[in-house]
């Protein structure tokens, strides 16, 4: 849980998460989760902040069984594949949670 003043520091951030989960189709609990996870680790630096938010879609659409491809959670956050590769790991291990083992 995070609180008002989070929401209302990212709320910019927030919404864009919103905007390509509603590309993207995704449930509402992939959504919640995806901004728990943005939420716990937003980077100080705004050039990070896309790659994160990217990153907590992709690993709240697997928490959710609502499942996206990287690359589809890339494209439509006009990031790279590989900025999501190399942190949804972390995320999900920040948020104690444990990564799947494929």
């Amino acid at each position: 849980m995070h609180s008002a003043r989070d929401r209302i520091e990212y709320e910019q951030w927030l919404e864009e998460l919103e905007t390509i989960a509603e590309r993207l189709e995704l449930s509402t609990d992939a959504r919640s989760c995806a901004m728990d996870l943005f939420l716990a680790d937003v980077p100080e630096d705004d050039r990070s902040k896309q790659a994160v938010l990217a990153a907590s879609l992709y690993a709240g659409s697997l928490v959710a069984g609502d499942g996206r491809t990287q690359g589809t959670v890339a494209d439509a956050a006009d990031v790279s594949r590989l900025s999501i590769q190399s942190r949804w790991k972390d995320l999900l291990e920040q948020a104690g949670l444990e990564p799947p083992r494929w």
